[in-house]
């Protein structure tokens, strides 16, 4: 469903209205929304990864530390990619336009994954606790 968005809602929306159809994914500001929302569906990815492993009992894993280390990756991605482009329509804007929304829009969604990227740390550092007492309780025993 987010691919037919992805596609379908440049020709209806905003700056790319006017365009043809070439120009409309050449447009700078599109491309970089589509290679900015990669980081998003890669976390995304891993997160349904990390449900599975969740699901098959496997959570005291290296797998599962690997899939939150990857998550906490791809949000602060995702976070240095929203706030460049919050910048770049801050500093660039046509002064005729009000980029009000657009930066509201970039400081929730930053904050959202900050959020994401702090509680994937702390989910990673626990749960490699956990891995490293189990490893030393068995070893113990």
């Amino acid at each position: 469903m987010a691919l037919i968005i992805l596609i379908r809602l440049p020709l209806t929306e905003g700056r790319a209205t006017n365009l043809d159809l070439f120009s409309i994914y050449f447009d700078p500001f599109i491309l970089y929304g589509y290679s900015a929302s990669i980081a998003f569906f890669v976390a995304l990815y891993k997160a349904f990864k990390l449900f599975g492993y969740i699901g098959q009992n496997k959570v005291f894993s290296s797998n599962s530390v690997k899939t939150l280390k990857s998550i906490k990756y791809c949000a602060i991605a995702l976070s240095i990619l929203i706030v460049t482009a919050g910048l770049y329509i801050r500093l660039f804007h046509n002064k005729e336009d009000d980029p009000a929304g657009f930066l509201a829009i970039c400081i929730v969604t930053t904050f959202v994954s900050i959020v994401v990227a702090t509680a994937a740390a702390i989910f990673e550092k626990r749960l490699q606790n956990a891995i490293d007492m189990k490893l030393e309780n068995d070893l113990t025993i």
